[in-house]
């Protein structure tokens, strides 16, 4: 049985003999007013917007798919070397499908990044929820920034690339920004609550405590790549870093 959808809303003076004389075919059911119109009291939604709307459902999550299928090539070559043909090439995609679901490499990349660090920014909110003292929290910290240093190098070299090209070009700057913003908050949950932890105050300012975390993992990357054990140099520099933030009494 087909389902009836009431898609036309009419008003319309109830007449002499107390009947509501609608123009318009398929109302839903109303009530009189008091001012003698008849009001309709029910619309739903058609099967047309319903349809449009999974659509548009499957269209981002078709994105999101193509995207993550993209980050490793990206992230192996780096955002100037790397063409919409090369991540097609590296994937089972075609030229021609990664261009209807993406204006260009930049609108890949943002996409592509943003749902990276979607799950970078809540990588240690478990340790600041769970440390019971500022040292536990010192040490889960470092251990875990020196794991995915270890295990997602390349990824982090693709966000420190991003960042560095968004200098110059303004198509994704707002992006890296709102990116650094969360990034910042990452490190500031965390520092905020090592103060708390140790009975103390942060010397230091948000940014400022960003920009000294953010300083040594980008050193510590550059040292992985090269072939050192930057992770486990980070590891201990964590901790120390994290003593120097403080107030001392």
């Amino acid at each position: 049985m087909s389902q009836r959808f009431w898609t036309s809303v009419k008003v319309a003076r109830v007449g002499a003999s107390g009947d509501a004389r609608l123009t318009a075919q398929g109302c839903a059911p109303g009530v009189t007013r008091d001012d003698g119109t008849w009001a309709v009291t029910e619309v739903v939604e058609t099967k047309q917007e319903r349809i449009s709307r999974r659509q548009v459902d499957k269209f981002g999550e078709r994105r999101a798919q193509l995207a993550a299928a993209a980050l490793h090539t990206l992230a192996d070559l780096g955002y100037a070397r790397t063409s919409l043909r090369d991540i097609a090439n590296n994937s089972e995609f075609s030229h021609g499908v990664l261009h209807y679901y993406f204006r260009d490499k930049v609108d890949l990349l943002t996409q592509a990044v943003r749902q990276y660090e979607a799950i970078c920014v809540t990588r240690y909110d478990a340790i600041v929820a769970s440390a019971a003292s500022a040292d536990e929290l010192s040490s889960g910290f470092g251990v875990e920034m020196a794991a995915t240093l270890q295990a997602d190098a390349r990824l982090h070299r693709l966000w420190y690339d991003l960042r560095n090209q968004s200098l110059f070009d303004e198509s994704f700057r707002d992006d890296v920004f709102q990116i650094d913003q969360r990034r910042q908050q990452m490190v500031w949950n965390v520092v905020s609550r090592y103060a708390e932890l140790a009975a103390t105050k942060v010397a230091v300012s948000p940014d400022v405590a960003y920009a000294m975390f953010d300083g040594l993992f980008q050193q510590a990357l550059l040292r992985q790549l090269a072939g050192q054990n930057g992770a486990g140099a980070l590891r201990e520099d964590v901790a120390r870093l994290l003593e120097r933030l403080v107030v001392t009494s």
